[in-house]
């Protein structure tokens, strides 16, 4: 099988515990892209806290994709053009603010290349901020000051304290939105009906490639369905178990360059 697309998960699968592109894993995805495959990166980041590694790996020059916020947006990073978007009601924005403030939480959502919270100062606004290498935008006035519609919003705090929260939301807005969380200490809210596999399949009908020449390599429980999905599915050394099990290759861990590993694996 000749293999056209790779789809990559970023945090625990591209970047290392630094939150970088090794060198072997940039040297060998760039390799392959001089040889015609395309690359994805799909993650829960925003859009831009996925443009350096995008830029890094100059996906812009050949044609690559950002598949951002779970899959709320893709773009075509060689145009800039977005081809999919799936963003929040505009009514539960409120609801989410005010839930937040009730639990003593903080919760941030984001303008082009700044995050916007009214807690610039809180430790997981600005952990949020360091993983996608996005400026905060500090404002008094949440509701007022963002621009709607928005592709998530995320509360933040100590685990003990989303976990209330979260049953709440679940319950609250069931059949509205998504409820997750993707960190002990980050409570994801996003569009229903996101999911990697469902906008990959969107991605691949518009840009003309077939499920079975994707490669999808990932580690977290928002990577099963992609590595599911694709013609070829691979789970990081470092990934949870469930990920493991339903893929057909399980490479080295995000240390190891298992990203490189598992290219050169299965293209020569």
């Amino acid at each position: 099988m000749k293999y056209k697309l790779i789809v990559l998960d970023l945090d625990g699968t591209l970047t290392n515990s630094k939150k970088e592109i090794t060198p072997r894993n940039r040297e060998t995805l760039i390799r392959i892209q001089q040889q015609g495959i395309r690359l994805v990166l799909a993650s829960g980041r925003p859009t831009y806290g996925i443009v350096p590694l995008a830029n890094e790996l100059r996906m812009d020059e050949y044609g690559g994709f950002i598949l951002s916020y779970n899959g709320g947006e893709i773009i075509n990073w060689e145009t800039k053009e977005m081809i999919y978007e799936n963003v929040l009601p505009n009514e539960v924005v409120p609801v989410l603010y005010e839930c937040a403030r009730t639990h003593h939480l903080s919760i941030l959502t984001y303008d082009g290349a700044e995050i916007v919270t009214e807690n610039s100062q809180d430790t997981y606004v600005q952990k949020e901020a360091f993983l996608n290498k996005m400026a905060i935008r500090e404002t008094n006035d949440f509701l007022t000051d963002i621009t709607l519609p928005v592709a998530k919003c995320l509360i933040v705090g100590d685990a003990n304290k989303l976990i209330p929260l979260e049953s709440e939301l679940c319950i609250r807005l069931q059949g509205k939105i998504n409820v997750f969380r993707s960190e002990p200490y980050f409570l994801e809210l996003v569009p229903q009906g996101i999911d990697k596999a469902l906008s990959l399949a969107v991605l691949l009908k518009e840009a003309g490639f077939k499920q079975e020449e994707v490669i999808a390599i990932g580690d977290g429980y928002n990577d099963l369905s992609m590595i599911k999905f694709a013609g070829l599915g691979i789970a990081m050394g470092n990934a949870q178990e469930p990920v493991k099990k339903v893929a057909n290759y399980i490479t080295l861990t995000n240390e190891e360059d298992g990203v490189a590993e598992a290219i050169d694996h299965f293209i020569q």
